[in-house]
């Protein structure tokens, strides 16, 4: 709790049912030249804005570079309605090699958000919530300091998984970040065992996201399999993920073509990642059929995971993926390593099978197996929607478990 002897700053809203003032912060959001970056971060920020939560955004994105594979940063405009609020970008500096500068990156945010934030909003809000520790939370303290408002963070692995390969500046920046939040929010138990590596316990919170099943057609799976061109007797092997080797993605074209079947059709999406040429050539040899998608709209996603008859998810390295969340929503089972939090997510032998990563061999076994009980797949699908529901891993309440972390915050402050 901060020293409020000297403070002069607002009351703060904390009775349950009050309105309150949050700026939220997130590089990774959507723009309409990035359409389907990140969506579970406008997601989140939604549901809390349709609670009583009165919500402001900034979306730091950086300066783009006249020409290459990030010049389209150069279209992402100075405003854009996403749901029920507007993001705004101010633009910062962003400089590589990431490895040398990454700390740098962080200092631009503070530098040039904030007097963004106290000309383009009336101030100051009554709390600060960000989609990450770093960039964005360390982004937001200079605001947060200035002002004398909390803060809390989430994580959704990438910051905490990969501090120990960090420079030292952005070291030493996520640990400032730390200390002076009021929570750190992760999503799952996995990742708030590593933030208590940096944090008092009772700062950790596991807040999961979710999905919205209603969004979800599975009453159309036929109807939709038959509009996507799939024959009845045909087994999708659907893949979401970044195309990259922490996702598995060599590991699971490896196992897909070593199926000794000719009932497959493997079907990958992704919209961002080194491997996406890669995979492209390699799909040209695979042994079965293959349809590949490179930033498909989330209308289109979801008839997909709905026509699927079952989910890989082979990655490396993950906190509690989106991609799960979703097909549990489209009663889709799920075929996914046991690594990070999906353990939490998939029941193995109930909703899904887990295997180890880095195992292409297991993987072939254990989708073999599942592609041949066609049923059991079925009441798996249908085992895992019920778990999401009866767990509340849905964004609405995320969204009320959010407004309980902050009226806790906003009451200790």
């Amino acid at each position: 709790m901060t020293d409020r002897s000297e403070s002069t700053g607002p009351a703060r809203a904390t009775d349950v049912g009050d309105p309150y003032r949050v700026l939220g912060c997130c590089v990774h959001h959507q723009s309409h030249p990035l359409a389907v970056r990140s969506p579970f971060n406008h997601r989140s920020f939604d549901a809390l804005n349709r609670t009583a939560a009165e919500l402001d955004l900034v979306v730091p994105t950086p300066y783009a570079p006249p020409v290459g594979p990030h010049s389209e940063y150069r279209h992402v405009p100075k405003t854009e309605r996403w749901g029920t609020y507007v993001a705004h970008y101010p633009r910062f500096f962003y400089l590589v090699p990431k490895r040398y500068f990454y700390h740098r990156s962080g200092d631009s945010i503070q530098k040039r958000v904030t007097p963004y934030v106290e000309e383009a909003f009336e101030t100051p809000h009554d709390l600060v919530h960000v989609s990450d520790i770093y960039l964005d939370g360390y982004g937001m303290l200079r605001y947060c300091r200035r002002h004398d408002v909390p803060l809390v963070v989430n994580s959704h692995a990438v910051d905490l998984h990969n501090y120990d390969s960090f420079n030292r500046g952005a070291k030493e920046r996520i640990r400032e970040t730390i200390d002076y939040a009021s929570r750190i929010l992760t999503v799952s138990d996995e990742l708030a065992g590593v933030a208590k590596r940096f944090a008092p316990d009772e700062k950790v919170l596991t807040v999961p996201i979710g999905e919205d099943p209603s969004k979800f057609p599975t009453d159309r799976r036929d109807r939709i399999r038959d509009e996507l061109g799939i024959d009845p007797e045909t087994k999708v092997v659907l893949s979401v993920g970044a195309y990259t080797e922490e996702k598995g993605l060599r590991e699971l074209v490896e196992a897909v073509d070593a199926l000794d079947r000719e009932d497959v059709l493997l079907v990958t999406v992704g919209h961002e990642g080194d491997l996406r040429w890669w995979l492209l050539d390699r799909l040209g040899e695979l042994s079965h059929p293959a349809r590949s998608f490179w930033r498909l709209d989330p209308v289109a996603l979801r008839r997909w995971h709905v026509a699927a008859d079952v989910l890989v998810h082979p990655s490396r390295q993950e906190g509690r993926p989106t991609v799960i969340y979703e097909a549990m929503a489209a009663e889709t089972p799920v075929l996914a390593s046991n690594v990070g939090g999906i353990p939490e997510m998939v029941v193995d032998g109930e909703t899904g099978v887990l295997v180890p990563p880095r195992d292409p061999e297991r993987l072939t076994e254990a989708l073999d197996a599942l592609l041949d009980e066609p049923a059991r797949l079925r009441e798996m699908g249908e085992a895992g929607h019920r778990r999401l529901l009866d767990q509340g891993w849905t964004w609405e309440r995320h969204a009320e478990r959010l407004n309980e972390v902050h009226r806790e915050v906003m009451a200790e402050w």
